[in-house]
């Protein structure tokens, strides 16, 4: 139960630092250089500058939070009430910061600092948010509901598509121009959230066909000290029965692994792949935080 507790709190945290990440950007970048964003937070800077043709001052943490208020019906609808009050704390969060932090051009319109810095921390914050299981609320909402219908996609990658169609409505506002930077920036998010989600590409996944596989198998435990799994497999083409190893190794060590294959056995077929994570030994030591994640 402590565990729990703990864990709760933290996810409390991790919300807290999130919204902070993403509401940062959209005040010390998004708003004062004009950038059209995905999001409710983008969404809510277009309104502004719209309203503005009409003699209006709609601040951007109102427009956020009245927009939210459709999608966290539909919300407690398809994804029930534990979910839509986990993203409660984050929406309100999300509001409370971009009310809270004042508008300041930080990056002095510099586009490219703009997409990199924006890019870096509202992808950042999102990670944050989704490795909760939860939501800031906004699009971030409208993605994890779509994602329930269409679990092949990743719940990042269908916010950049939902981000990218606010961006085409955002550039007959704010411009062509800023569109383009927008979408780049999303891009940058939704790479950065994925990769926090899905863990980095730290390690590499060898299949190696060989007749020669016991020497090769030996030579891998003995000269790289890594484990090797031998595999039953069976060739269509000839009908023979085949064994195939199975190997994980650190990206630095895949050069060392593939000339020992090669050398051994010229004719061996190797197939290198990137892994996201791996558990055990040599690698990371499985725990219950890495098992939340």
């Amino acid at each position: 139960m402590q565990k729990s507790k703990y864990r709760k709190l933290f996810d409390v945290f991790l919300i807290l630092l999130g919204t902070f990440c993403m509401s940062a950007p959209v005040k010390l970048i998004y708003e004062p250089m004009k950038m059209v964003m995905g999001g409710f937070g983008g969404f809510a800077i277009v309104i502004k500058y719209f309203a503005q043709n009409f003699g209006l001052d709609i601040p951007v943490w109102l427009s956020n939070a009245v927009l939210n208020v459709p999608v966290f019906i539909i919300a407690l609808i398809v994804l029930g009430k534990d979910f839509v009050a986990k993203t409660l704390l984050g929406a309100v969060a999300f509001a409370a910061w971009l009310y809270v932090i004042p508008t300041y051009n930080l990056c002095g319109g510099d586009y490219f600092l703009a997409v990199a810095l924006g890019g870096l921390l509202d992808g950042v914050g999102i990670g944050l948010i989704f490795l909760t299981n939860s939501t800031s609320g906004g699009t971030d909402m409208v993605s994890a509901i779509v994602h329930k219908f269409l679990k092949h996609y990743s719940v990042p990658s269908i916010l950049f598509v939902v981000d990218g169609l606010i961006v085409v409505l955002g550039a007959f506002v704010l411009g062509f121009r800023n569109a383009m930077y927008g979408i780049i920036t999303i891009y940058v998010l939704t790479k950065i959230s994925d990769t926090m989600l899905e863990g980095v590409k730290f390690a590499k996944l060898v299949y190696i066909i060989s007749d020669k596989y016991d020497e090769i198998a030996k030579l891998i435990m003995s000269e790289m000290d890594r484990g090797v799994t031998a595999l039953s497999a069976k060739g269509m083409y000839t009908n023979n029965d085949k064994n195939m190893l199975f190997c994980v190794v650190g990206k630095k060590e895949i050069v060392k692994l593939k000339e020992i294959a090669s050398i051994t056995d010229p004719k061996a077929f190797i197939i290198v792949s990137d892994v996201r994570e791996a558990f055990g030994e040599g690698f990371i030591e499985y725990s219950h935080n890495s098992a939340v994640k």
